[in-house]
């Protein structure tokens, strides 16, 4: 494309997008109206975190949008198109430490549940890879996940409860919201996977609780392994978040993220076993 890195060099970062096989400007980006993932949202997503140019744990996280397209039924990209897309983006918007988003919708439907004959839609975008606070203040929020749903443990564009969680978090002051599953049981945040810390022992729900599968999640639970520190999956009833001494939440953008701050109530963070959990995980992948 001749010109176009000098071009991109005027332009702010996030100004260019992957839609449907082709790099597109903002502004001649087009998505249907009648896109089912917009109407009633059809469809499944991975975000990732670039680092130096490079999507960590690509890998893992093509493998979880198998995994969702398999349970909803959505046609996957292959695994060659979902690199290449990435890099491509990135490059296009002069971004080497980028978040990334890899959606996928069933593309044009009928104005009711029934899904359109066509292969879907495709989008990828990039944007600046921004900085959490050091700590997180979380609130439990008063709405429940369902943890035998169609959709439990897939990572759905069907955003709307944690959405409103997440709102209910933030007018009490912190940044993400933790919910419990039917039967009361500690299952996740609204974009993220939740440890504590009880009378010393490292605890996480298990994935039966209705809680995504997250990537981050599951390279903590191998690095713990790896380093030597006992970390069980456990159903754990909500109670535990008065009772624990200490909390973190993992995802990818966030690694491990200490709690200072749970429903009020104040936590050391990083206590010394957050900090030994957060060592870990940054000794086994290159990080810090």
């Amino acid at each position: 494309m001749p010109g176009f890195a000098a071009k991109v060099q005027h332009m702010n970062p996030s100004q260019f997008i992957w839609l449907n096989g082709r790099l597109q400007s903002l502004e001649e980006a087009r998505l249907s109206p009648l896109d089912h993932g917009l109407l009633v949202g059809d469809g499944v997503f991975e975000t990732l975190v670039a680092r130096g140019g490079r999507p960590f744990a690509a890998r893992e996280h093509y493998a979880r949008l198998q995994r969702s397209c398999d349970v909803t039924g959505l046609h996957c990209i292959s695994e060659e198109v979902f690199e290449e897309s990435m890099r491509e983006v990135m490059a296009a918007n002069g971004l080497v430490d980028a978040r990334v988003r890899v959606t996928l919708t069933s593309g044009d439907g009928p104005l009711g549940s029934d899904r359109g004959a066509g292969r879907g839609t495709v989008l990828v975008v990039a944007t600046p890879l921004k900085p959490w606070p050091p700590t997180e203040n979380v609130q439990l929020a008063p709405w429940t996940r369902n943890s035998r749903g169609a959709l439990a443990g897939v990572k759905s564009v069907s955003y709307g409860e944690n959405v409103r969680a997440l709102m209910y978090a933030k007018e009490r002051g912190c940044g993400e919201a933790l919910v419990v599953n039917e039967s009361n049981q500690l299952c996740e945040g609204t974009g993220s996977n939740v440890f504590v810390v009880l009378e010393g022992r490292l605890l996480t729900p298990p994935l039966s609780s209705g809680c995504l599968a997250g990537i981050t999640r599951q390279l903590v639970l191998e690095a713990c392994v790896k380093e030597g520190i006992v970390c069980l999956e456990e159903d754990l009833p909500a109670v535990v978040l008065e009772e624990c001494e200490e909390a973190f939440l993992t995802s990818s953008t966030r690694d491990v993220h200490p709690i200072a701050g749970l429903n009020g109530r104040s936590l050391k963070a990083p206590g010394p076993v957050t900090l030994a959990v957060q060592q870990a995980f940054a000794r086994q992948y290159g990080l810090g």
